[in-house]
């Protein structure tokens, strides 16, 4: 089995979450070795939340899990890619598809790409939001 290596990040890992059809990046979120784990065994996404301090299974509120298609190490297996299908339709705990919804000008100014699929609030019941 491969062994990924927790101990640069301080036993947390980068994992991208990518839409396993379109190729769009949907989120960034860490993984310890216990996520990791769950990942593998349920084949659905579980992430390690620096905020809370536990294990986070993707969609366990909102039920936009995310079922794992593929996996891929990066060279020094330090960090993992998902390809994924998202339920649902969004990844975002703020209800767009995409966590990466920001888009910042090269003047600096944001502007807010994408749709809401969903209300955070009435999902997460100000959790969140």
């Amino acid at each position: 089995m491969v062994e990924l290596d927790f101990k640069k990040g301080n036993g947390i890992l980068p994992a991208i979450a990518q839409d396993s059809k379109s190729g769009k990046v949907l989120m960034l979120a860490y993984m310890n070795s216990q996520a990791w784990r769950l990942t593998l065994q349920t084949g659905e996404a579980h992430y390690w939340s620096r905020t809370r301090g536990e294990i986070w299974h993707k969609g366990e509120t909102s039920g936009n899990i995310q079922i794992v298609k593929e996996i891929i190490a990066d060279c020094d297996y330090d960090t993992i890619l998902l390809k994924i299908e998202q339920i649902g339709g969004a990844a975002c705990h703020l209800g767009y598809e995409s966590c990466f919804h920001n888009k910042v000008n090269n003047n600096g100014e944001e502007t807010t790409i994408g749709k809401k699929i969903f209300d955070p609030e009435k999902v997460y019941k100000n959790e969140f939001a």
